[in-house]
């Protein structure tokens, strides 16, 4: 979906319009249209890339690098009590855009955004049982 059907890849070639905030070689940061709370803003890179499992590693380490650095001016310029980074991989966790991207979202003590799950104990033998599933 890379080119002209993907709204990242257009908004990486200046075609549609986006409040950048920041941009290099290999990412670029902007903000989101519908944010979860002030100064939620997404980071990409250039190259388009499906999801996680398709990105390239060293568009990874500039997306993360540029998420950092977005992190820190959500504390130091908008007074962010903390931040979440999100990345959705896939339909099934939520990804909507099917260009690579990790929202960081600013968070502030007073907010209303809560996780979508409330985390609880897992049962030991299936997360022992998964994790050697996933070792193997």
């Amino acid at each position: 979906m890379a080119g002209e059907d993907c709204i990242f890849c257009q908004i990486v070639a200046g075609e549609v319009p986006a409040n950048i905030v920041e941009s290099d070689e290999r990412t670029v940061t902007f903000m989101d249209i519908r944010p979860a709370t002030r100064g939620h803003v997404l980071v990409i890179p250039r190259r388009h890339s499906r999801d996680l499992l398709e990105v390239a590693d060293e568009d990874l380490r500039a997306c993360m690098a540029a998420a950092r650095r977005a992190a820190a001016r959500a504390r130091d310029r908008l007074g962010a009590d903390g931040v979440n980074l999100l990345n959705s991989s896939g339909g099934a966790a939520w990804q909507t855009v099917f260009h690579f991207h990790v929202h960081v979202i600013p968070r502030y003590e007073d907010d209303p955004l809560r996780l979508p799950w409330t985390p609880e104990p897992g049962d030991d033998e299936e997360i022992s049982a998964a994790a050697d599933v996933l070792r193997g």
